[in-house]
């Protein structure tokens, strides 16, 4: 049972691909069900021990590791942490959809990220008042713009909350090798 930092990060290179709190439709190993830390509150309040450490893991990982390890979305919505090499070589030309295939809400959301990488939260505000959705409808096109690998979370450790960017701002290499056809 993975109980440190260093155990999670063998786990994604040995899984190849996890989910990070798992889910009973998911193919995949999730972080969750294979940490050994204990489950229960501190009588003090807050998180305990393994919510807290799976977490960190999901964010410090790929901000440790970011040339090794890729944190995004599979479809069905689950948050992955996934090995680089299966990412560049596999997920991404079988995951990857255009934007302009996307719902229109999806596709206005994206150019919001183009033309202003943000937080989630001030995204979600100047969506809600220039785009005219609800808080639902923003979150689902958020997660598509995921899961279609247009959009990707900042591994900057500056950045304490998600702030998004276009995909091919933080991996244009691997753009440019499914633009032109090369594995």
């Amino acid at each position: 049972m993975i109980s440190t930092f260093d155990e999670a990060y063998q786990f994604v290179l040995q899984r190849k691909v996890c989910t990070v709190f798992g889910s009973k439709y998911s193919p995949y190993p999730s972080l969750w069900d294979n940490t050994g830390l204990s489950e229960a509150k501190p009588e003090s309040g807050g998180w305990s021990p393994k919510v807290k450490a799976v977490w960190d893991w999901k964010t410090r990982i790929p901000q440790t590791y970011p040339d090794t390890v890729f944190y995004g979305k599979v479809p069905g919505g689950d948050a992955v942490l996934m090995e680089m090499q299966h990412f560049r070589q596999t997920h991404y030309s079988q995951a990857y959809q255009p934007v302009s295939e996307l719902d229109p809400l999806a596709q206005e959301v994206f150019e919001l990220i183009r033309l202003e990488p943000n937080y989630t939260g001030p995204l979600r505000k100047r969506a809600i008042a220039g785009l005219v959705c609800t808080k639902s409808q923003f979150d689902t096109a958020l997660k598509k713009l995921q899961v279609s690998l247009n959009i990707v979370r900042s591994n900057d450790p500056k950045r304490k909350n998600d702030f998004w960017l276009p995909m091919r701002e933080v991996h244009l290499d691997i753009v440019r090798e499914h633009e032109s056809g090369d594995p």
